[in-house]
């Protein structure tokens, strides 16, 4: 296993194939988790895809006190190592805290940085004193060339494994929107670039109480993403959206992943 997760960091900085970022939003269940990372790998291996589990054990981030939140960091990073050592791939989760960061990092091969946190610099040296991979995802509110400083307080502290995901910027309410050019933008400060499919339809507090989204949009992203340069997709995915506890109007069901993945892989192929 641990010889396996070795080649990750090459992996995602190879152009020959794109690395898939895919699991549940949330940590529903081990059963759940177990299921579509089996799957997912299953799929990737055929199509000689990289694939890293992704599943969040707390969505602090929620439009409502009542939304669902996660089982929480101790019992979710237990469901996180037992994918990565049953299923045999790396995983990733993302972190709230300096406290959190360190937690994961004894458990998850790439620590994520969300979003609205990308430039909470604590957070940042935690998650690079980890030593594991670390996914800057680039916030809503900035421009894509504004990410040339929070890689620079990240090497500030000694990352030099990092990876930056575009997920979208605000426009307007409700409403988020992807530009391409930010994919080349982000690949000069010489890191790979992964896009975030599922976030960049969301529909932010559209629901009132919740987010809403336009799934049917998230592979023509991908799609766009994957032509303009992207070295990996992210992609969030359940057996059945529409029940999915987080979400769910975002989410690409799970039995189309392999279409959306092959056609990805021939656009990929196409733009070499």
């Amino acid at each position: 296993m641990a010889r396996r997760l070795a080649g990750l960091w090459p992996a995602l900085r190879a152009g020959r194939g794109f690395t898939l970022i895919a699991g549940p939003c949330l940590i529903e269940s081990e059963s759940l988790c177990l299921g579509i990372a089996r799957e997912l790998k299953r799929v990737c291996a055929r199509l000689d895809l990289t694939y890293v589990f992704k599943a969040s054990y707390d969505k602090a981030n929620r439009s409502s006190a009542k939304s669902a939140r996660g089982p929480g960091l101790e019992a979710g990073l237990a469901v996180l190592g037992r994918v990565r050592e049953e299923v045999g791939v790396p995983v990733t989760t993302d972190v709230h805290s300096p406290a959190e960061a360190t937690a994961a990092g004894r458990v998850v091969d790439i620590v994520q940085i969300p979003a609205f946190l990308c430039r909470q610099t604590d957070l940042i040296e935690a998650a690079v004193a980890t030593g594991r991979i670390v996914n800057l995802k680039k916030g809503q509110f900035l421009a894509p060339e504004d990410m040339a400083q929070v890689v620079a307080k990240a090497k500030s502290f000694g990352g030099k494994r990092l990876l930056l995901t575009e997920r979208g910027s605000s426009f307007g309410y409700h409403n988020l929107v992807a530009d391409m050019r930010s994919i080349p933008i982000l690949g000069r400060l010489g890191f790979p670039v992964i896009f975030d499919a599922t976030h960049s339809v969301q529909l932010p507090g559209a629901g009132g109480d919740c987010s809403g989204g336009q799934r049917e949009f998230a592979p023509v992203l991908a799609a766009s993403a994957v032509a303009a340069g992207a070295n990996g997709v992210f992609i969030e995915t359940h057996p059945e959206p529409d029940r999915a506890l987080s979400d769910g109007p975002n989410m690409i069901p799970l039995h189309e992943m392999p279409r959306v993945l092959r056609r990805l892989l021939r656009i990929h192929q196409a733009s070499l």
